[in-house]
């Protein structure tokens, strides 16, 4: 028999050479490495919220478990999640959303492939922002269609516009996947400007997905979701960042009435379902116990970007724009180092601080630029702010 090292191996799709290497999971890898021997490493690189599930959330999936309640859910999620949702939107923003428009899926990573499974059809273009969530142009490309990146910078708060939007749309042009607020900048799309896009995507028939996972994260108190805009739209959210269950894999889309039941003959096909446990226990996210610990956890992350954000100014460091909500800062590095891949290097190997340089978010101005996670303790803050003021002046 052949050894197995010298049979040939199945060929792989074509598409698979087109995916980039996630290189925030790169690092992390080094620098767990480091830390397992035995550096002290400041982790400022996965976008993974310190918190964990509160307490009422957790007494739900022990009950849940204890009640066998661990068999396979409808294909769209539980009657009284899809519920509980939908009152939510009811709660935070004053709309009245029907349950039967909510999905729940596996995470975001889930409900975005759901969504452009859906809508993308083979050679379609669909615009993003350049920097953006690097696994976005990927979800575009599982389903034959083309990721078209938009370049932006400080002056569009690195967020699409209207003028963008009308300047980048060709006749191949199927929609726009958008996040406000952002991965990797931080930054919200203004209302009104928002407005304006999803005016100007549906006056051409195309489709708008936005994704509003750090929604719940915004810290501005006046926040509104893109939902006010029409029930034509398609949106994205999770229990990950602002439920702080990065690990429970469970997120919902809202969709339109019309379109629920191709989404559900989809998600029956693709996921069957998402974690029925997880399901059980996110119910306890809206009692208020657990409303109020979210309130908190927002606050400080807000606490800690107003520490971060003139900290990292104050050594030396450009800030751009401050970010108004998630938990990151995109960092430019042009002033202390000539590119953020070595800087970044440097950072983690010299200074045990693990950052990720902007090359993962994509290609415009990704030498100058780092996405930092504030997602850690204000002390864990302070220490990296001193050893990176101290890389810096060393030169």
């Amino acid at each position: 028999m052949q050894p197995t090292s010298e049979r040939p191996r199945p060929r792989l799709a074509r598409r698979v050479d087109d995916i980039a290497p996630f290189r925030v999971m790169e690092l992390v890898k080094r620098a767990n490495a480091l830390a397992a021997a035995g550096h002290p490493v400041i982790q400022m690189n996965i976008g993974e919220p310190d918190f964990t599930a509160p307490p009422p959330v957790v007494a739900a999936l022990k009950q849940a478990a204890d009640r066998g309640l661990s068999q396979y859910t409808p294909a769209l999620g539980i009657a009284e999640l899809r519920k509980a949702i939908a009152l939510d939107y009811g709660r935070r923003y004053g709309l009245d959303i029907a349950p039967s428009r909510v999905i729940v899926t596996a995470g975001a990573s889930a409900a975005l492939l759901l969504a452009c499974c859906a809508l993308v059809d083979v050679g379609d273009r669909v615009l993003m922002t350049d920097p953006s969530y690097p696994c976005n142009r990927h979800f575009v490309a599982a389903f034959n269609g083309i990721p078209n990146p938009v370049p932006t910078g400080p002056e569009n708060r690195f967020q699409m516009t209207r003028a963008l939007l009308d300047a980048n749309w060709t006749s191949a042009t199927a929609g726009a996947l958008l996040a406000t607020p952002a991965n990797p900048t931080g930054t919200s799309i203004p209302f009104e400007e928002l407005r304006g896009i999803v005016e100007a995507i549906r006056a051409r028939g195309g489709f708008s997905l936005i994704d509003e996972i750090y929604l719940g994260l915004s810290y501005n108190s006046t926040s509104r979701t893109a939902l006010e805009l029409g029930d034509d739209l398609v949106i994205c959210n999770s229990f990950s960042k602002t439920f702080s269950m990065t690990g429970w894999r469970l997120g919902w889309l809202v969709v339109p009435e019309s379109l629920a039941p191709a989404f559900e003959k989809l998600a029956q096909n693709l996921f069957i379902c998402a974690s029925a446990l997880a399901q059980h226990a996110a119910l306890a996210c809206f009692e208020p116990e657990s409303l109020a610990i979210f309130d908190q956890q927002r606050d400080s992350f807000r606490e800690r970007r107003d520490f971060i954000v003139p900290a990292l100014r104050a050594v030396g460091l450009d800030v751009p724009v401050t970010p108004d909500g998630a938990f990151y800062v995109w960092i430019d590095c042009v002033r202390v180092a000539s590119n953020s891949i070595e800087f970044a290097e440097r950072l983690l190997d010299e200074a045990w601080v693990s950052l990720v340089p902007g090359h993962d978010f994509g290609q415009h101005e990704a030498d100058r630029y780092l996405r930092l996670s504030y997602a850690t303790s204000r002390p864990q803050l302070e220490e990296a702010v001193k050893r990176i003021a101290d890389l810096i002046r060393r030169g």
